[in-house]
């Protein structure tokens, strides 16, 4: 048996678990930038707020209704989710982060456990402990748990653990959940697959492996049509490590110098390696990407993507930094009004072994890369995200007496809560 375990509205969940007065009440978690609504609490769901909501239409379309809205605070979301998944390696004999809010259990061995008390013991567990609520999906594979979790959540009856076991179970779920809400079919496949008379799980479960082959030749639909059927067929490792990494921005207003926009492609830059640690793998491929904006008709467009090949594949932030900064000399032109930036690192590899150059740089060069991210991560985990940074990563303004001051975040957070886990300057004060 499989396992998901999700948590619930997870941006705003934990949002409440150091704001207690605001359960119950309308919450909303806003894009980077204070762009739109990216997450919702029940109650603002109910209201009819959508995901992808301007911020500044929210006070149009619902006027006299308070609404509490915070920006998005990674580094609170990262740490509580990270307590969570604590609490279920200690829970499951084994299991792998699938998302921030996400994370699949094997429960291989428990064939004596009754399984709906364990999951409702992980429940009750998480809540008392973190504050967080979950919803917890069983079955015998992946994508049945994806759906079971969605039950979970939706329907009370459940107890905040479904398990879909038997033939029966599988294919109600399957009747109940629109085509478009199965893990693993994209939007493009969704429509294809509505235009063909598949509205549900279950109309598409019920078609022969051979048409599924036919229509789509794509291994993964086939997988997914498996895994409706009750196969279990998912591959562990495709799921485990991600194939690349991208972290992308739109920026607060327009960056039109070459400086301002290599400081940001250094902050992505770090964040690709700093995730590349995290799950002990390297990369060898590091991209970089530039836009206009394309709402913008009044203003000239412009669109690049460049890649480079490390020689010798690396997770450590200043190779990967130094890398980026140089795909970005060669696509940056001077003349426009830029609106976005991204870093793309791809050729990942678990760390070791890693098959070294003759001509790159020598092993004691990587092995003092290898000791500084160690305390750099440990430092800013200790202190905070980005407590130390390389200096190409620190963004300069103008003063009022025209020199240059260094500002840690260059993201418009305007609603931001504070980190009273991870920053000794936001630590609870009682009374």
């Amino acid at each position: 048996m499989y396992g998901i375990i999700d948590c619930d509205n997870c941006y705003v969940s934990c949002e409440r678990v150091f704001r207690p007065d605001l359960e119950g009440k309308v919450v909303v978690v806003l894009s980077n930038n204070d762009g739109c609504v990216v997450a919702r609490s029940n109650e603002a769901k109910a209201l009819g707020i959508k995901e992808g909501t301007p911020y500044y239409q929210l006070a149009q379309q619902f006027p006299n209704q308070k609404i509490a809205v915070f920006s998005s605070n990674y580094e609170l979301y990262g740490e509580l989710t990270a307590r969570v998944v604590s609490i279920i390696s200690k829970e499951a004999p084994a299991f792998f982060r699938y998302s921030i809010d996400e994370c699949f259990v094997y429960l291989d061995g428990m064939e004596d456990v009754n399984l709906q008390k364990w999951g409702e013991h992980l429940y009750e567990r998480v809540k008392r402990e973190v504050g967080m609520p979950v919803s917890i999906g069983l079955a015998p594979n992946k994508t049945l748990a994806k759906i079971a979790s969605r039950l979970a959540k939706k329907f009370s009856v459940y107890r905040h653990c479904c398990i879909i076991d038997n033939d029966e179970n599988r294919i109600a779920a399957l009747k109940w959940l629109p085509i478009e809400d199965v893990w693993g079919i994209g939007r493009r496949y969704a429509a294809k697959l509505q235009a063909l008379g598949c509205k549900t799980a279950f109309d598409f479960a019920a078609h022969h492996k051979d048409w599924v082959r036919a229509t789509f030749n794509n291994i993964n639909i086939v997988r997914t049509w498996q895994e409706l059927n009750g196969e279990d067929c998912v591959p562990n490792e495709e799921l485990a490590k991600k194939k690349s990494i991208c972290t992308s921005r739109s920026f607060n207003g327009m960056v039109s110098d070459f400086a301002t926009l290599r400081t940001h492609v250094s902050n992505y830059a770090s964040k690709c390696a700093e995730k590349l640690r995290k799950q002990s793998t390297v990369a060898s491929i590091i991209g970089v990407f530039v836009n206009t904006n394309a709402f913008r008709e009044d203003l000239a467009q412009y669109w690049n993507y460049q890649e480079t090949r490390l020689i010798t594949p690396s997770n450590s932030t200043i190779p990967i930094v130094q890398a980026a900064i140089e795909v970005l000399k060669s696509i940056f032109k001077e003349g426009y009004q830029y609106k976005k930036a991204g870093v793309i690192v791809m050729g990942i590899s678990p760390k070791s072994p890693i098959q070294q150059d003759l001509f790159d740089i020598n092993a004691e060069q990587i092995e003092k890369y290898r000791r500084l991210d160690a305390v750099v991560d440990r430092i800013n985990r200790l202190n905070g995200s980005e407590t130390i940074v390389i200096g190409a990563q620190q963004y300069t303004q103008k003063n009022g007496k025209g020199k240059a001051d260094v500002f840690a975040n260059a993201i418009k957070h305007d609603f931001k809560s504070k980190n009273p886990t991870t920053r000794w300057s936001d630590i609870i004060r009682l009374k």
